[in-house]
């Protein structure tokens, strides 16, 4: 299903918490660029970004989330790929959905660096707008800010995806900025 309004209506079903629908359109919009930037489909790219967290505020624990979403995607008609692309982003189903195609390599680069990007832009003033790779390095060192980041995910996930960090960095933080996310 690549319907991006019956996408927005699953999301507005289960998700009723503002930041997390902020992070699942920022993985969107994250995903949509790097789809278009590889000549990947643009849809199936940026639903699987858009749809990644959807059930985790009703099964917040490993391994219910994303498994129970996958049940529901399944029943709702969404296709294997998408879903496999889901599944893969949950470290702990690693054996079972190890990451192997390019969309699930970048769902992992994009999950953690889009959710640190958020925290970084709702501490400056001018947000997203002037972000640079090195002012997101030097927060990423300050452990204390936005603890509950994996930043070892930001780093790993870069380099599966082959993309160089910094790069990764600055084209997320224009990706979300041209989607006016935060």
């Amino acid at each position: 299903m690549l319907d991006r309004n019956k996408n927005l209506q699953l999301v507005d079903e289960f998700v009723k918490s503002d930041s997390l629908k902020r992070h699942m359109l920022a993985v969107e919009a994250a995903m949509r660029a790097y789809a278009e930037r590889l000549g990947e489909d643009i849809e199936v790219w940026g639903t699987v970004g858009l749809l990644h967290d959807f059930d985790y505020e009703r099964w917040p624990n490993a391994p219910d989330h994303p498994l129970q979403g996958s049940v529901i995607l399944r029943e709702r008609g969404y296709s294997e790929e998408i879903i496999r692309a889901i599944l893969s982003h949950a470290d702990y189903l690693s054996d079972q959905y190890q990451r192997q195609s390019r969309l699930e390599h970048g769902l992992y680069a994009c999950d953690e660096l889009c959710g640190f990007l958020t925290a970084c832009a709702m501490v400056r003033p001018q947000r997203l707008e002037g972000l640079t790779a090195s002012s997101v390095r030097k927060k990423l060192k300050n452990l204390s800010f936005a603890a509950a980041v994996h930043r070892e995910d930001i780093t790993s996930g870069a380099d599966a995806f082959g993309v160089d960090l910094d790069q990764h960095i600055e084209f997320c933080a224009a990706a979300m900025h041209t989607a006016k996310i935060v």
